[in-house]
């Protein structure tokens, strides 16, 4: 049978740049690969025939020779100009595509991987204005801890670890499938290469103790929910000696303020003033996150009017200054007259024209125009 094009195998176009052709490729792999498809021989076919494509375009000058005489190479040796060789370790070819795929490129990366320990996760509920300013807490976490007895190998005392039996310490086993030669991750020793015989009577074999620990957490100025901050180390401790330990990400979540809210670095308060203030004009005091500052109010100011505080919100969490704040006047309609008060409204009512309410006479304006239209 006839070779089919190494371009529409991996269905990209000729002009395809490398990204291209690797993302292609990884899709076709990731649905094709012989793990997915146990004892299905068309998509053994399939997958080989795309990773026999992409050892081609992913390699510059096999793909220029592809281009440029197709599947002959030109007449160079071979069986089909560009020899695929079989039990080819998928390791070694597509270590960097595989790698993200299944968990890990070579034996030894993964190897190494998991001589490091756990990250943590750990969720802190600060204020309003600890976000704003930042704070130090301290937080208790319960972690694991290096065996002081057997000093973290899980071996008891006078004997260490041996070479895993199952693996012969490479940490993997090589099984051949189909094309290739594909390594897994040995489950004796769970990739470390090495099994505790004689288990240390104080942890079990596990090299490590349940404690529990006290962190302190430097929160800087701007934070917010979300904000996710590392603590380098302070995570679980390696499962093997001499490794490192993980990290512990904390997660903030910001308490709701009774006055504020926020916007980014920009702060959002809603205040009430009377109506006199608002009718006569006022100056007054309006809270900040630095206290109270004074807002001086224009006669006649209306329900709903934002003023800007400049400089009074939230400092910027990488820096460069800080928000503003803006305060929305809501303007407070009396309740609870006496009879005085309401002589003396109903007589402010009586004498008072179209000028005093701007904005009435403006909306009646409208309405009148609309009527007219019809």
């Amino acid at each position: 049978m006839d070779k089919r094009d190494y371009y529409d195998v991996l269905g990209v176009e000729r002009a395809a740049d490398e990204q291209a052709i690797k993302t292609a490729y990884r899709r076709l792999a990731h649905k094709l690969h012989p793990d997915k498809n146990p004892g299905d021989k068309h998509a053994e076919e399939q997958f080989k025939e795309a990773s026999e494509a992409y050892s081609v375009l992913s390699d510059p000058d096999k793909r220029a020779r592809y281009d440029r005489f197709g599947h002959t190479n030109g007449g160079m040796p071979g069986a089909e100009g560009f020899p695929f060789g079989g039990g080819a370790s998928i390791n070694d070819i597509f270590g960097d595509i595989f790698g993200e795929m299944f968990g890990g490129g070579a034996g030894g990366r993964r190897q190494r991987q998991r001589t490091r320990g756990s990250d943590l996760r750990y969720h802190l509920e600060i204020g309003f204005e600890e976000a704003a300013f930042g704070t130090v807490a301290r937080i208790t976490i319960p972690r694991p801890k290096a065996c002081e007895t057997c000093h973290g190998s899980g071996a008891k005392p006078g004997t260490g670890p041996k070479t895993c039996p199952t693996c012969g310490g490479a940490g993997e086993i090589r099984l051949t499938q189909g094309f290739f030669s594909i390594a897994r991750t040995c489950h004796h020793c769970q990739g470390s290469g090495r099994v505790i015989v004689d288990k240390c009577p104080a942890c079990a074999g596990q090299g490590a103790l349940r404690e529990e620990a006290t962190v302190e957490v430097k929160v800087p100025p701007g934070v917010d929910t979300g904000t996710r901050l590392k603590l380098s180390g302070e995570g679980e401790p390696a499962p093997v000696a001499g490794g490192s330990p993980g990290d512990l990400y904390v997660v903030l979540q910001v308490r709701d303020h009774p006055i504020f809210s926020r916007e980014d670095t920009e702060v959002l308060c809603e205040m009430p003033i009377s109506f006199t203030q608002a009718a006569l004009g006022a100056t007054i005091d309006v809270p900040t996150l630095d206290g109270p500052a004074k807002l001086k109010v224009p006669a006649g100011t209306q329900s709903g009017k934002v003023f800007r505080l400049k400089g009074k919100g939230i400092p910027a969490l990488s820096g460069g200054g800080r928000g503003d704040e803006h305060v929305r006047l809501l303007v407070e309609t009396p309740t609870h007259l006496t009879k005085e008060q309401r002589e003396l409204l109903e007589r402010f009512a009586a004498i008072s024209g179209e000028d005093t309410h701007p904005q009435a006479r403006s909306f009646w304006q409208k309405v009148g125009d609309l009527l007219r239209e019809r």
